[in-house]
């Protein structure tokens, strides 16, 4: 279950810095970096963002895990073939994350004038803009989150701390994002840059590692191959 938690953390955190997601987060840390003049103020609207969207990743992850799970037929079916869907289910989302599969759509809310519509909430408007913007699923984040991380919660029956330490790994980046902005304005650049650079090779192994998983998956689940 540990390991669960940390591919689950992980999981989030390659969302929040994968392009999609992470333009939305940088529009929050724009939202957050208004009250740069006070920067406790700045880190806490960090932190009420990541809350936001870990609040809104945790009720999208448990309406749909204890959905499943709550149908008797559902359950028994899950449990019966969970390995056998979980192996398909990887090499997939490695081959989107390597690029191989590009698909082209978005479902959720845009930017637009969110923020000046999130202002008007005050501090708490940041918290409004990660509850929203959690909801702005890409490719990337809608492979790793209902591929990814709604399988791995259902092979542990897990609908609250796997998609909690998700939505944790998505606001992190925008906390690192909020400490920079309110004590080191000028690292900000350097920080994102740094950022995607991190993120093409993290996401390329992270593929990698998915597709070899899968593999191993249909291989002991499927073909009946054992260690």
């Amino acid at each position: 279950m540990l390991l669960a938690m940390l591919s689950a953390l992980w999981l989030g955190i390659l969302t929040s810095i994968s392009p999609c997601p992470l333009a939305t987060n940088i529009a929050a840390v724009s939202y957050i970096g208004k009250n740069v003049t006070c920067p406790y103020r700045t880190v806490l609207s960090g932190f009420l963002y990541t809350f936001g969207r870990v609040l809104s990743y945790v009720l999208v992850g448990m309406l749909i895990v204890a959905g499943l799970l709550s149908v008797p037929a559902v359950a028994t079916f899950l449990q019966e073939y969970m390995g056998i869907i979980l192996g398909p289910v990887l090499i997939i989302v490695g081959i989107i994350l390597l690029g191989i599969i590009k698909l082209n759509f978005s479902a959720g809310v845009t930017c637009g004038n969110l923020q000046d519509k999130a202002s008007k909430f005050g501090i708490l408007g940041a918290m409004l803009l990660g509850i929203l913007f959690a909801l702005s699923f890409c490719p990337i984040s809608a492979a790793l989150f209902f591929g990814s991380l709604i399988s791995l919660s259902l092979e542990h029956n897990s609908k609250l701390v796997l998609p909690l330490a998700f939505g944790i790994g998505t606001g992190l980046p925008v906390i690192l994002f909020a400490f920079i902005i309110a004590f080191s304005m000028n690292s900000v650049g350097k920080a994102y840059n740094s950022l995607v650079k991190f993120e093409f090779w993290m996401r390329k192994i992270t593929g990698v590692i998915f597709i070899l998983a899968g593999i191993f998956y249909v291989a002991t689940h499927i073909f009946g191959f054992s260690m």
